[in-house]
């Protein structure tokens, strides 16, 4: 969905660019490094996740899934991240015309385990939800596959469904590594393009779960070029609270003591 109505008027009256947005959030991070590598201004307007602010009713009136990002460019309302990257990049330019459709349609469909895996081996270790904000997300949120991802997770994920979603991360990880089997740069072949920016939140958030990219070392050289960029800095490790990361850090280290961190999954554990 490229471009949705308003159900805000006000919206149609914003002049420029505004980004709806979380500071952890990756497809925040994708919108925030496309910003920053063309270096456009934008109205922050932040949405704390952690405190349901995405539950609550004049959010959803912006977005209607209720999930972040959100972007307003002069009026017009936008609410996919690989939709919204393209329109700040533009037709015409060096991040659009290089770019590979479909890796960007691949990390797409790799945030679905992304999520999971995050709240498995990242947010259970810091995250406490009180019995009173589970039950008002259940009450007022609008987006039945995310109160059921709620439920799923205060319940704990099945095994098999974790499994699942490290064998397909694994997968799409290998086929990024074999595009760069070649010798090219990035992603899509000599000129930095969207595909990198839709893949770098990605391998940095699976860095911090301790990923094993030693399996992929095109990729992780690959990570290591991207992340020298100013606007990883700027739209990434900047937003990032450090106390958060630490407290990723020690649970990611706990996990591996007691044998259950990620790389005791799916085909990792092979």
């Amino acid at each position: 969905m490229p471009e949705i109505e308003p159900k805000e008027p006000y919206l149609k009256d914003l002049e420029g660019l505004h980004l709806w947005h979380a500071p952890m959030s990756s497809c925040s991070q994708r919108v925030r490094i496309v910003l920053a590598e063309t270096g456009k201004d934008y109205t922050s307007h932040l949405i704390d996740l952690a405190g349901d602010e995405h539950a609550s009713p004049e959010y959803q009136a912006i977005h209607p899934k209720g999930l972040v990002p959100a972007f307003v460019d002069d009026g017009r309302l936008f609410i996919e991240s690989v939709d919204i990257i393209q329109r700040i990049a533009q037709p015409g330019s060096d991040l659009a015309n290089s770019t590979s459709q479909d890796l960007l349609q691949l990390a797409d469909k790799a945030q679905v385990d992304l999520k999971l895996l995050t709240f498995e081996f990242l947010f259970k270790g810091v995250e406490r939800s009180s019995k009173e904000s589970f039950d008002a997300f259940q009450e007022n949120h609008q987006n039945e596959w995310l109160k059921q991802f709620r439920r799923d997770y205060k319940a704990g994920f099945e095994t098999s469904r974790i499994d699942a979603a490290v064998t397909r991360t694994d997968e799409a990880f290998r086929i990024l590594d074999d595009r760069l089997s070649d010798g090219r740069p990035f992603l899509a072949g000599d000129t930095f393009s969207l595909a990198d920016v839709a893949w770098m939140p990605n391998v940095h958030r699976f860095s911090l779960m301790d990923w094993p990219f030693e399996r992929v070392p095109n990729l992780q050289s690959w990570f290591r070029r991207v992340a020298g960029r100013p606007s990883y800095k700027k739209a990434l490790l900047d937003w990032q609270n450090e106390k958060v990361a630490g407290a990723f850090a020690q649970y990611t280290g706990e996990r591996r003591i007691n044998g259950t961190h990620i790389r005791a999954f799916g085909s990792l554990s092979d």
